[in-house]
């Protein structure tokens, strides 16, 4: 009897079609269990606003079986890309690896259509101003101004912000408040106390601008636990707000000036123990170069690039931290920021970083690895969904009578403090390694040292 011949799968052939690997959309099984995790579904209850909606949708297109319209795109676009259904999944289905592409996909045939619903001033910030340090200080410069001299609340209390347009209104809503930057960190902080490693600091860029304080605080706290800490000046942004919105392009050139500006390949390079951040958006962008460059040239100094970016509680936790010492005495709670729970699989890390610090009393958060609405730039292209993700991590928040609330990324930060701000304006809203160095330093923030005294009385 002859031998049976190998079955090969003939994989749908369309005249265009997304760049991804078919085989990624035959992992998902269908079996629901990432419907729980999912934070648009949770809100609608619609099968297509779900991850295995949404891939069944994708699968059909690319088999040619349903036409790529208007309704398919409105729920593809729904999706915040939060990858929470990849932490749910039992067959390990890769979302990220599809939806990012077939977005790109979707741009390709229409371009621009990502961020059309934004005006002028909204694209100009999100693609050019906010993309670089420098930019985003000076374009922040007046917003910081406004807040230290009183003019800012002279204006929400006078009505005068209601004569802005409503997108400069909704930006301004999402502002924290401004500190005082650092200036420029010398290229290389050297370590305190005996030297256990060296590491370059990536400072992002949105992150840098709105919250420098973090940016200093993790320099710091990286020496005070023996680390030489190098701060290229050449390096730019990750290229998240790019690759999310369909510019992969932009996004590929960004990869390749960073493995430049870090020195991949060279001495230095290998002097490196790790690149450190502490932005989970960026963090999860930093680790998916490889993925992001597979075509590329550069593809294998993406993919040493990528093997040296760590999340800075994950590498404080692998390193062994050095005990903090000036209490903060505190309830705070922690939100699991998604790019850190669910698509660098870090949970327990910033906890035991938090739970190190004397005095302080994290109690858990209900719904913690559900999305706060932010996404990068959702909360300005799906602003109602947004909204009620807000609201809802907003409302857990104030359950738990915490005073304080920790999350390890910006746009969270920026998401939550806004919905926060009508009823808990005093509820401190920070990043990990900001209480990390109140408390090897004892310098309090005033939203803290007031939240302090209120509880000593």
């Amino acid at each position: 009897m002859p031998a049976l011949a190998p079955i090969k799968r003939e994989l749908p052939q369309v005249a265009t079609k997304p760049d991804i690997d078919y085989e990624l959309i035959l992992d998902c099984v269908h079996c629901g269990l990432c419907t729980a995790a999912c934070p648009t579904y949770v809100e609608t209850g619609n099968e297509a606003d779900s991850p295995r909606g949404r891939i069944y949708l994708m699968r059909q297109v690319i088999d040619g079986a349903l036409e790529l319209d208007e309704v398919v795109k409105g729920h593809l676009d729904l999706c915040l890309n939060c990858r929470a259904c990849e932490t749910a999944c039992p067959s390990g289905v890769q979302y990220g690896k599809l939806i990012e592409p077939f977005r790109e996909h979707m741009e390709h045939l229409d371009p621009g259509r990502s961020t059309r619903s934004l005006n002028w001033i909204q694209r100009q910030m999100l693609f050019k101003i906010f993309p670089s340090r420098v930019r985003t200080r000076l374009a922040l410069a007046p917003a910081r101004l406004s807040q230290w001299t009183g003019l800012d609340w002279l204006m929400r209390k006078s009505g005068m912000l209601k004569l802005l347009p409503k997108s400069l209104r909704t930006m301004h809503a999402m502002l924290p408040p401004l500190k005082r930057h650092y200036g420029s960190l010398p290229e290389l902080l050297p370590a305190i106390g005996p030297r256990r490693a060296k590491v370059g600091l990536f400072l992002g860029c949105v992150a840098d601008g709105l919250y420098p304080q973090t940016n200093y605080a993790t320099a710091k706290v990286l020496q005070a636990n023996g680390c030489d800490v190098w701060i290229p000046k050449s390096q730019a942004c990750c290229g998240a707000l790019h690759y999310h919105s369909g510019e992969e392009g932009l996004a590929r050139k960004l990869a390749a000036g960073n493995c430049t500006a870090f020195g991949v390949g060279t001495p230095k390079w290998q002097e490196l123990d790790a690149i450190i951040t502490n932005a989970a958006g960026c963090g999860a962008m930093l680790k998916d170069y490889t993925h992001l460059m597979h075509a590329e040239a550069s593809a294998e100094e993406a993919q040493q690039f990528q093997a040296k970016v760590k999340d800075v509680s994950e590498f404080l936790y692998s390193l062994g931290l050095v005990k903090p010492t000036h209490p903060l005495k505190i309830k705070a709670t922690y939100h699991d920021a998604c790019h850190l729970r669910h698509a660098q699989q870090i949970q327990k890390q910033p906890r035991s970083l938090l739970e190190a610090i004397p005095g302080l009393e994290l109690v858990p958060l209900n719904e913690t690895e559900l999305c706060c609405g932010a996404a990068g730039s959702y909360n300005l292209t799906q602003p109602d969904m947004a909204t009620k993700l807000g609201d809802r991590k907003a409302d857990n928040i104030r359950a738990t009578g915490a005073v304080a609330l920790f999350t390890g990324n910006v746009g969270c930060l920026m998401q939550i403090a806004k919905h926060l701000k009508a009823t808990d304006p005093g509820l401190w809203c920070a990043h990990p390694i900001d209480a990390l160095w109140a408390s090897y330093s004892g310098e309090l923030p005033a939203e803290l040292r007031q939240s302090m005294q209120e509880d000593s009385k």
